[in-house]
């Protein structure tokens, strides 16, 4: 899968558990991306099998979108805590950066993380 295409899932996921229900609109407004880009986005997510679009716009993730977005989350995760304990910046940095390494580190290097977190 593309690295936007993650980034979606992903922000989906943090969208139902924040509000329960998740629109076009509110990823546009969390990602601060166009409402035509988000719309094309969730097409090829829906194309995919990643995701469902019922007749209100609500968003649902499938069983392969929920297992793709919580694994990516669980990156994000382990990867903010990995910088802020050995790194000693705030979480918004962390955050930040973890977000783009999350999509280009390796298994092995995302393991190692993990274990020395779990340590």
């Amino acid at each position: 899968m593309y690295e936007s295409g993650e980034n979606y899932l992903e922000t989906i996921l943090v969208l139902q558990k924040k509000n329960g229900t998740v629109r076009s609109i509110d990823i546009a407004r969390e990602l601060e991306f166009s409402k035509p880009s988000v719309s094309r986005a969730m097409g090829l997510l829906k194309e995919s099998g990643h995701i469902e679009i019922d007749t209100n716009g609500e968003i649902q993730l499938t069983a392969l979108g929920l297992e793709k977005a919580n694994a990516i989350y669980e990156r994000h995760q382990v990867i903010t805590s990995f910088l802020m304990k050995t790194t000693d910046v705030s979480r918004e940095v962390a955050e930040t950066d973890a977000c783009k390494m999350e999509h280009i580190l390796g298994e092995e290097v995302y393991q190692g993380m993990k274990r020395f977190i779990q340590e």
